[in-house]
């Protein structure tokens, strides 16, 4: 892990510090050794020239064994000296620098609960004095304040071109029933009327996808605490009907997963994941769904047995109106938006989802949310 600013910056005073303070002490000790040279060299001139240097190295002795003292001391208490300057020197690197540091610790704190909690609507609002901070403080403001007009933007035209898509659509399949309904209505009406309403039926289909996908894509500000599990079961049970249809067995472990969200849309997330289990599957395969508590998370896991998937498929089938195996979009087995509003709707919750291919065929999904 690569140290942060604040220990650099402690680290490279106390660094400084002690280079500067070795430096110091080489020079000194270095003087000091050659002051002591000379020391004893003048002694043995005074004592030659006393005519006592024919005694046996007395005064050059006693000089050398006080430099030797000396030495000693400059040594012990200049290292002491370092390792003190060293450390005081990096303390208040470290404090300094906490303190310069804290108005961008600030503004960090408050761009990660912004990015945190999907609401583009918080801004920073720095007031520090005229700095880079407060430069980059204005910056993102500025540029969540873009991305906040552009989502809603976006939300707002999917929201209202869904919404002026789904009236005539509900025209067109009034007027075609009443049509087929008629006593007098032929053969190839009615065929052709039932037609009708099939595609009629998958825009219906695909509208209701899209708002799905523009409201999942919005953050879940005031979730209820729920049992995913209570979800899980309701979706099973109302799925089983077309599960019989194929003769696919659904199984179920499903374990307390309490969570806090939106029990609308995690309904729509365990809909989604089980229809598809159930579409994308062959006449007698199986389903597995479980869901279950694994410490601050809570997870639900959909599986079923199915074609072999490419592992080089299965990140593709999370972008919308992208299916599997080339099947086309405007066929009976679906949107193409089941999996792109699962991915919406769990990112709103602060959630993951992961999709795994089994060896034996089919899928394994699966969904982590926040534990209440």
């Amino acid at each position: 892990m690569k140290p942060t600013i604040r220990l650099r910056i402690a680290l490279m005073c106390g660094g400084m510090t002690l280079l500067t303070g070795v430096l110091v002490l080489t020079v000194c000790w270095l003087k000091a050794q050659q002051h002591a040279h000379g020391e004893i060299a003048h002694q043995s001139r005074l004592m030659r020239d006393y005519g006592l240097w024919a005694m046996p190295s007395t005064p050059s002795s006693l000089a050398k064994a006080s430099g030797n003292r000396t030495m000693d001391s400059i040594k012990l208490w200049g290292g002491v000296m370092v390792v003190l300057s060293t450390s005081l020197a990096t303390w208040a690197g470290w404090y300094l620098s906490g303190w310069a540091l804290r108005s961008l610790t600030q503004v960090a704190e408050t761009a990660r609960k912004v990015a945190q909690s999907h609401d583009l609507t918080g801004r920073i609002g720095y007031q520090g004095p005229r700095e880079d901070v407060r430069d980059l403080a204005e910056s993102f403001d500025a540029m969540t304040t873009r991305l906040a007009r552009a989502f809603a933007g976006q939300r707002r035209f999917v929201a209202n071109a869904s919404h002026e898509l789904r009236t005539p659509l509900a025209i067109n399949r009034t007027l075609v029933d009443v049509a087929v309904r008629r006593p007098d209505a032929s053969d190839d009406l009615k065929r052709l009327g039932e037609s009708l309403l099939i595609v009629n039926t998958r825009h219906e289909r695909l509208i209701d996808g899209l708002l799905a996908l523009a409201e999942g894509e919005q953050s879940i500000l005031d979730g209820s605490e729920l049992d995913l599990a209570d979800v899980v079961e309701h979706v099973v049970d109302q799925t089983a009907a077309a599960a019989k249809e194929r003769s696919i067995t659904i199984q179920r472990l499903l374990d307390p997963a309490p969570t806090t969200g939106d029990a609308v849309l995690l309904e729509r997330i365990a809909q989604n994941l089980v229809e598809n289990a159930i579409r994308h599957n062959v006449d007698g395969g199986e389903v597995w769904v479980t869901t279950r508590r694994r410490g601050r998370r809570v997870e639900l896991v959909v599986a079923n047995s199915g074609l072999v998937v490419p592992s080089y498929e299965v990140d593709l089938i999370f972008e919308p109106f992208r299916r599997l195996h080339g099947d086309r979009i405007d066929s009976e087995r679906g949107s193409g938006l089941g999996l792109s509003i699962v991915r919406a709707i769990t990112d709103a919750h602060d959630g993951t989802v992961t999709i795994d291919p089994r060896e034996e065929g089919g899928l394994t999904v699966t969904v982590e949310l926040p534990a209440a």
